[in-house]
């Protein structure tokens, strides 16, 4: 009995450690490339065994790339930035919209509201390229192309249906008792919401605001289109290391490490309210 419990463990341990190899390896090389040349990265073959720099990381700081063909400016600073203002806020918009919308469609019942409902989430499931072309007219008639305004204002179909459905199957998660006995003592259906619903879905909008986050950081197609290089994230950014001389691997990889720094500590520090929020408020279908 202990012999095959013991058997067990070990196999369960074996396959635990060939997934985590299979999946952090790449992530593994990219840091180790991060601290490489392009002639050490190139090798062949292939060496884990190297002399670490910084180059990598100080072309990107000092947005002076140095290529065989000479220095190259890239901004890649201010992409980084561009990323954090426009994830940012349009996560923010998002959740000033969508979770007073998700607990209407939550505690309400209102004629074609799960087809209202469904059409949001739909704009989700859309590829981007479906959209690209009515938006870039619209954006040109508006004056929005290559504002931060208009690249917000899009970002929120990827931001709000995420969180209109995760935050709605959260508030259908709650107890309207709570706050009905909230209300029989005078109060508001406003204070009710801000004072019973939003504390108790906290975790539930802090796991669909930071999905939100990743998904918006992540988003390249519509900065791409819409937006000039000064307005672009570092998704697009990237491909300033696409040179004539040549891909810059090292810088790519150091380009990768600096851009997931910062959703991996969001997500690090809200890990609790992630797992929380995404095992009590599941999407109900």
């Amino acid at each position: 009995m202990d012999h095959t419990s013991t058997l067990e463990r070990l196999v369960r341990g074996i396959l635990i450690a060939v997934v985590l190899v299979f999946f952090l390896f790449p992530i593994f090389w990219i840091v180790l490339m991060s601290f490489q040349t392009n002639e050490t990265i190139l090798r062949i073959p292939p060496s884990v065994f190297f002399e670490p720099t910084l180059t990598n990381y100080e072309a990107l700081i000092t947005g002076t790339l140095k290529t065989t063909a000479g220095n190259l400016d890239i901004a890649f600073m201010r992409n980084l930035g561009n990323s954090v203002l426009l994830s940012a806020s349009a996560v923010i918009l998002s959740l000033l919209l969508g979770v007073p919308a998700a607990y209407a469609f939550a505690r309400f019942r209102f004629r074609l509201g799960e087809d209202i409902a469904f059409t949001l989430l739909s704009f989700r499931f859309a590829p981007p390229l479906l959209v690209l072309l009515p938006l870039s007219l619209y954006f040109k008639q508006l004056g929005l192309t290559n504002t931060y305004t208009g690249l917000i204002w899009v970002y929120q179909l990827i931001c709000l249906p995420l969180i209109l459905w995760i935050v709605r199957g959260y508030f259908e998660d709650i107890s309207p008792d709570i706050e009905h006995a909230y209300r029989i003592a005078g109060n508001s259906w406003w204070k009710t919401f801000r004072k019973i619903a939003i504390p108790l879905a906290r975790p539930g909008i802090a796991a669909a605001g930071l999905l939100a986050f990743i998904f918006a950081w992540n988003n390249f197609i519509f900065a791409l289109i819409l937006a000039s290089a000064d307005k672009q994230p570092v998704t697009v950014g990237a491909l300033a290391f696409v040179t004539a001389s040549g891909i810059q691997y090292g810088q790519i990889a150091a380009a990768i490490v600096l851009s997931v720094t910062p959703t991996l500590a969001l997500a690090l520090y809200a890990q609790r309210y992630l797992v929380e929020g995404l095992s009590l408020g599941a999407v109900k279908g």
